[in-house]
């Protein structure tokens, strides 16, 4: 992925030290990272809404993945980059625990999981990004939807896969069903970020890892910071199984919505089957992630349903947000992109 252009002192900081080539500035470079850090932490009203800090943790994140281009791999585990995400991860999960609504924790168990799982994804009562796009968005608007959804679809079921190893027994094997899936059952052409790829070249976007990370709002990122933050510390194994379950039992209706949005549109199957896939596979994942994922890691392991039920809770959460930022520009007559970003050619056209 190119780098992430700065959007304040801290990611300025960090962009400057991964592509620092002078040994000897390095230290002073470190220290300025850790300041920046510490003031923006302290001054931020709303870290889930930061611009400079989800645009910092998203591009240190972004080594964990396709790497950055220009940056050395091995700065993956540079000292002063990982402690840049424990001190941004600190608040970010503590806002999230903070401000997530929890329900009642359910007993460990299958059973007990999936129904209180299925009771709170069937009474999320956040925005529908997918009725406005079926019935009411525009050209433009679709394409908006997908440079949104494009940070976390052309990486689709990554951060997901950091729990495997994490697992054990039924939750595990539960866990690698539903990914190979997602991964095409081996097959390039089936692998699911490569169908959105497909949706997004059939709308003349360009379809390149990270190409519109520049443009969308903190929210987007946190939205995929949050998944990737859950998945790479085996202590929230228990969160983002139930951020995986919650995210498929919410997939199956609005992709529907989506696929007929885009139809309505003019647009044929090769762009929609992107979303028309995902409706009889997530039929089926939503009971594999409820059941099997989530409600047996709570049997296995009782102690963890509370992160269970914070992992769901918390996509819920977090999604809702950035469905609500999107819903908002679209229906005052604006754009949801950022306006004071530098902006891809034909974007907007």
């Amino acid at each position: 992925m190119k780098m992430p252009a700065a959007r304040g002192p801290v990611s300025s900081a960090l962009c400057t030290l991964l592509t620092n080539r002078d040994p000897a500035a390095e230290p002073g470079l470190v220290t300025g990272l850790q300041a920046s850090v510490q003031t923006a932490l302290h001054d931020a009203d709303d870290i889930l809404h930061d611009e400079d800090l989800q645009a910092a943790l998203f591009t240190a994140y972004e080594l964990r993945y396709s790497g950055l281009a220009g940056v050395d791999d091995s700065l993956e585990w540079d000292p002063a980059v990982l402690d840049l995400c424990a001190a941004i991860e600190l608040c970010f999960e503590q806002a999230l625990r903070d401000r997530v609504p929890m329900p009642p924790l359910p007993a460990p168990g299958i059973d007990t999981v999936a129904a209180a799982l299925f009771e709170l994804t069937g009474s999320d009562s956040g925005p529908s990004v997918s009725r406005y796009l079926a019935k009411k968005a525009t050209d433009a608007q679709a394409r908006e939807f997908l440079i949104h959804r494009s940070v976390y679809q052309l990486k689709e079921a990554d951060p997901h896969s950091w729990a495997i190893p994490r697992l054990r027994g039924r939750a595990k094997a539960a866990l690698v069903e539903i990914q190979a899936d997602e991964y095409g059952g081996g097959r390039l052409a089936k692998m699911h970020s490569e169908l959105f790829a497909r949706t997004m070249r059939g709308l003349g976007l360009d379809a390149s890892n990270g190409h519109y990370v520049d443009v969308v709002p903190a929210i987007v990122l946190a939205s995929s910071n949050l998944m990737t933050m859950f998945g790479t510390h085996r202590r929230l194994r228990g969160a983002i199984a139930g951020h995986l379950a919650a995210f498929e039992m919410t997939s199956s209706l609005p992709n529907r919505q989506y696929g007929n949005g885009f139809r309505r549109l003019g647009y044929d199957q090769a762009v929609t089957h992107y979303f028309d896939e995902h409706v009889e596979a997530d039929a089926v994942h939503e009971q594999i992630a409820a059941r099997d994922l989530a409600g047996g890691l709570t049997e296995d392991e009782p102690e963890l349903v509370e992160d269970v039920v914070f992992g769901a809770a918390a996509c819920l959460f977090v999604d809702g947000l950035a469905g609500t930022a999107l819903l908002s520009a679209w229906t005052a007559g604006e754009s949801a992109l950022r306006s004071d970003a530098p902006e891809p050619v034909g974007l907007r056209s």
